[in-house]
């Protein structure tokens, strides 16, 4: 037998000894052969004492279920299918129902509900799963679609569910597709990249985190402490933080996409005028921002980065980065290499 681990025990009427006793709750990770690949899940199931040893456990069908999702959802992770989870977690993001956002997609009315229990969706159900997934506009396009499908009340309670999300997180995700595809030639790891992909949702957690720790954020200042840590990182752990690219520009190193990075609705900025009536970017902490995608490794070198600069002004900063060979070696408007970094200043 593999090794299990004790859940609990439970007094029941045992099927294999017919008799009312405690009854052993376990778990133990397992292997099963799915559409011909093998997936390792946790199963569930109950272990009696009193039984022969060639058959002493047993489950209820409910425990069969969970297990059975649980391997079908093994299978999916290993193929890069949307799980089970993520599923229920799409429908219930617009509020639909099963068959609510089967009709939406255009689909039986039960294909959701077997995806959610039983069925392991193929990758054609899948891409549309993911369509609509972080994208209301896409949600809205295939409503207006098979909006005929609904009653006339339906009709209106889903469109605004939609249209609610769509004001909720919309422009963040237009924002997100702008910065993204100026990336388009990036989503390869590289020397330009400081081989990492582009993460947007670790850009804003750590542009937040920064912003905590230092109360006197502007634009110009945060560009360079987002290259400083990504640096450190690359020198550190041979990739950077970011996947951004950056630019040898007057101000020193830009990464490519700043005017959309900033544009980012999860960000908080605000306008504000300078002593000279100049327009400029202040950031602030974002309330609530998740900070769970930044290692403890990654919010170290943020601290380091932010306790080398905190009392630095916007223009100390620039000639200290104007000073960096990564810098000196590269021509205006062309890329910085990650290579060349690897002698920065002394921190």
């Amino acid at each position: 037998m593999k090794a299990d681990t004790l859940l609990r025990k439970v007094h029941m009427e045992c099927p294999l000894c017919d008799k009312t006793h405690e009854v052993e709750e376990r778990k133990r990770v397992t292997s099963i052969v799915l559409k011909g690949e093998e997936v390792t899940y946790e199963e569930r199931f109950y272990f009696c004492a009193n039984a022969d040893e060639e058959e002493n456990e047993f489950e209820t069908g409910a425990m069969t279920n969970e297990n059975l999702l649980n391997a079908r959802n093994a299978y999916r992770v290993k193929k890069g299918l949307l799980t089970s989870d993520e599923i229920v977690e799409i429908r219930e993001n617009y509020g639909l129902s099963q068959v609510d956002l089967a009709k939406l997609l255009g689909w039986g009315e039960a294909t959701v509900s077997r995806y959610e229990s039983k069925a392991i969706q193929d990758e054609a159900y899948d891409t549309m799963l993911r369509l609509i997934k972080d994208n209301p506009l896409q949600a809205l396009e295939f409503f207006k679609k098979n909006k005929n499908k609904y009653t006339t009340s339906k009709r209106v309670e889903i469109r605004a569910n939609i249209v609610e999300k769509l004001d909720s997180y919309g422009k963040e995700y237009l924002t997100r597709q702008t910065l993204e595809s100026e990336y388009a030639n990036f989503e390869e790891p590289s020397d330009s990249n400081g081989f990492a992909i582009l993460n947007i949702d670790k850009i804003e957690a750590m542009i937040s985190y920064i912003a905590e720790k230092m109360s006197n954020l502007f634009k110009v200042k945060l560009m360079k402490i987002l290259w400083y840590s990504d640096v450190l990182s690359y020198i550190e752990n041979g990739t950077a933080m970011t996947g951004m690219v950056y630019r040898h520009e007057s101000m020193g190193a830009l990464p490519i996409g700043h005017y959309s990075l900033m544009n980012l609705e999860n960000l908080n900025i605000k306008e504000e005028m300078s002593y000279n009536y100049d327009t400029m970017l202040h950031i602030y902490p974002t309330a609530g921002m998740d900070y769970s995608v930044l290692t403890a490794r990654e919010k170290d070198i943020l601290d380091k980065v932010v306790e080398k600069f905190k009392h630095y002004k916007t223009k100390d900063i620039v000639e200290y980065m104007h000073k960096e060979k990564a810098y000196i070696e590269t021509d205006a408007g062309e890329i910085i290499p990650f290579s060349l970094a690897k002698e920065i200043r002394s921190f």
